[in-house]
């Protein structure tokens, strides 16, 4: 078979696993092993990126908490960004509250290195770091996906 027939295959095989699910968020989870100043250093390099492309920090944030370093430590970052951290339907109550924004997380170690990503009904951030000697530096530039 020729090399130029095998192209298009591979092609094909190799976006076969870069689709993403639109049906709603996906839940929010971090691995143990990012923990203390790398876990802190992602989430305030995430929440960053994130405070750059939401503009307005008027809207309430809803987290899903665990007991994650990364899920304390996105919180406090986000909350240095001036956003306001919702955990539970209580704001939901309130009359004229702006309704929050659902804000999904997910860390992973793939390879070496940890990949982070936040997620909204209408962005997606993501990028991966380098952890060594428990300290996280980027080693991707930021992926950014708008939803309309």
């Amino acid at each position: 078979m020729q090399l130029y027939r095998l192209i298009p295959i591979v092609l094909t095989l190799s976006l076969a696993g870069c689709q993403t699910a639109t049906d709603g968020l996906s839940t929010s989870g971090a691995p143990a092993e990012v923990t203390g100043p790398a876990a802190g250093a992602i989430a305030g390099d995430m929440a960053g990126r994130f405070a750059e492309q939401a503009g307005s920090t008027t809207t309430p944030i809803k987290l899903h908490k665990d007991t994650s370093e990364f899920s304390v430590a996105l919180e406090a970052a986000l909350k240095g960004w001036g956003f306001a951290i919702v955990t539970d339907d209580k704001s939901a109550s309130v009359k004229d509250a702006p309704k929050p924004v659902e804000l999904a997380y997910s860390i992973a170690t793939v390879d070496g290195q940890v990949l982070a990503r936040l997620s909204t009904d209408t962005m997606e951030l993501g990028r991966a770091y380098s952890v060594n000697n428990g300290l996280a530096t980027p080693a991707s530039p930021l992926s950014l996906m708008k939803r309309n």
